[in-house]
């Protein structure tokens, strides 16, 4: 068995309109530097882990499209796209299909442009599953009943080198209040844990945090893969939120007995502050963006 090596990437914020990123970034130049930084290796997977756009505009996909599909074929790689919470269903798929160009089918079924984008394509004795963790109008993260019934049967059976999961929202608690507030449901979280712990899942992918963390769950490695369009302050004030000018990502391998995650970090000014939230906006924000603070009861 060779090792599955792969590029992982995650919240590149694309604009349709080419603009700013909080009026100050360039995110097709830190998308670049990003590529630039890891050029001389090849992939097996280069994987975007959500907020693939800011807009959520067909033009946002198709710029993100144009500049890593053929970087990653030059390198014998596949691309995969994961939803995240400022992705849109309908324009993602207009673009990028399933999240997978190669898959042969929308496993969740129909073509209901506002079903979860998922995908599941098994290549070379590896299985690769994408998951959508949006919440349309959002920034929290939830995963469906029908999502993890889909993935709970797309691993009932092992595949010959084992399955890599991607979801946008990681089963992880976050450093700072607002990203705990936007995380992934915590029931949900601790449910697609309990579906893949003890079978052949050897790693889980995720974004969203905009900075990186590995943490082994379960026996399960879950990795974090810093952002593309800023980076975010892990140790500052949790109760503010703040983001410094930079880019990163990670070189992931899955060997036979063993996941290495090697990240990269690149501040491009050191004291450049792209954004700063105090204590009384970032309240707002999880007001306006966070869970209901009451779920409501499931229907029958």
């Amino acid at each position: 068995m060779s090792a599955l090596r792969i590029l992982h990437l995650s919240d590149t914020h694309f604009s349709g309109d080419g603009g700013r990123h909080y009026g100050v970034v360039d995110t097709a130049e830190h998308l670049r530097r990003a590529l630039s930084h890891v050029a001389h290796l090849t992939f097996d997977l280069v994987v975007v882990s959500g907020d693939v756009s800011q807009d959520g505009s067909e033009a946002s996909y198709r710029q993100i499209r144009d500049a890593v599909t053929p970087w990653t074929l030059a390198r014998g790689a596949r691309p995969v796209f994961a939803m995240g919470n400022h992705d849109r269903r309908d324009a993602f798929r207009a673009v990028l299909g399933e999240g997978q160009p190669d898959a042969d089918e929308v496993p969740l079924g129909g073509i209901d442009l506002d079903r979860p984008v998922a995908s599941l394509v098994e290549r070379n004795g590896w299985r690769i599953v994408v998951l959508d963790s949006s919440v349309p109008g959002a920034g929290y993260g939830a995963l469906d009943p029908e999502q993890l019934s889909f993935l709970r049967e797309a691993i009932s059976e092992p595949a010959p080198h084992g399955t890599v999961v991607v979801v946008h929202h990681p089963p992880l608690r976050a450093q700072t209040d607002l990203l705990q507030a936007l995380a992934l449901d915590e029931h949900d979280g601790h449910e697609l844990l309990d579906i893949v712990r003890g079978t052949d899942v050897r790693v889980i992918l995720s974004g969203h945090y905009h900075l990186p963390i590995t943490e082994i769950v379960g026996g399960v490695p879950v990795t974090v893969a810093p952002g593309v369009t800023n980076l975010s302050r892990a140790f500052a004030d949790p109760a503010e939120e703040s983001a410094i000018d930079g880019f990163g990502g990670a070189v992931v391998t899955v060997g036979e007995g063993s996941v290495r995650v090697v990240p990269f970090v690149e501040r491009l000014t050191p004291d450049d502050v792209v954004f700063h939230y105090d204590a009384d906006v970032v309240a707002q924000i999880i007001q306006d963006s966070g869970p209901p603070t009451e779920r409501p009861a499931p229907q029958p």
